[in-house]
């Protein structure tokens, strides 16, 4: 690949048809033609030993289902591991959020491994340096669409993939609010009319509108987000007071 702001995304997925997949289209599709960040979906199967290809075996102790050898995972990981963060998506793991997605935008890339069935064998987490992903509280049939949805969050923050460079800045999570609502013409529709002061030219008033739509839709429809933003503006990060003198 060539430029400056290339983001190698290598996935470990038993089904590697699925990749680039949605991630061929609009922004990203775009972006991946452009060598702006690559795609490399590896076959875990490929690193089974038996004649069967078998990449997994019933649960210690007993139990549903099937569960990911860690051998076999073990050996496609390193057959790819380099100086990249190696995330696995797995309903067990810490939130997604966009800090982190922000963090990894602007690496160098990153090695997913997608699970099925069950899910990993535990002893791949203390054995290899993995940090495991969750994208919500509900779980998938693999971890496929997880690493989709975490390669367009970062991808669309890559320089240059976005149209305006203020796109990925002025956007819900990034204050730690959700953002406020949009409107466009026609300025009135079904005898709905966009609000007054966005249409006022005032850009005080417009920013000051928005932000207080900003902080009223968190509080009602996300008073956990709230909670950790009004917090933090009550108890702010210590030094910051002295940081704000100094400048």
């Amino acid at each position: 690949m060539t430029g400056p702001y290339t983001f190698a995304a290598t996935i470990l997925t038993l089904y590697p048809d699925m990749f680039p997949g949605p991630l061929g289209q609009s922004i990203a599709g775009r972006a991946l033609a452009e060598a702006k960040w690559s795609c490399n979906a590896v076959n875990i199967r490929d690193f089974a030993t038996d004649k069967h290809r078998t990449v997994d075996d019933t649960p210690a102790g007993g139990g549903a289902g099937m569960v990911l050898r860690a051998d076999v995972v073990a050996a496609a990981l390193d057959s790819v591991a380099d100086d990249r963060p190696i995330l696995a998506m797995t309903p067990r793991g810490a939130p997604l959020t966009q800090a982190r997605v922000r963090s990894l935008a602007g690496g160098p890339g990153t090695i997913i491994l997608c699970g099925r069935f069950e899910g990993f064998d535990e002893r791949i987490f203390d054995a290899r340096p993995i940090e495991q992903l969750s994208i919500g509280d509900y779980v998938l049939s693999g971890g496929e669409m997880g690493a989709l949805v975490l390669l367009d969050a970062c991808i669309r923050l890559l320089p240059g993939v976005m149209g305006a460079a203020s796109s990925g800045v002025d956007e819900s999570f990034e204050t730690g609010l959700l953002e406020y609502p949009h409107y466009t013409r026609p300025p009135v529709w079904e005898g709905r009319t966009i609000p007054e002061v966005l249409r006022s030219g005032d850009h005080a008033r417009i920013s000051a509108w928005r932000k207080l739509m900003a902080e009223t839709d968190t509080r009602l429809r996300r008073p956990d987000l709230w909670e950790r933003h009004d917090g933090a503006r009550v108890n702010p990060p210590s030094g910051a007071h002295e940081q704000t003198k100094e400048e």
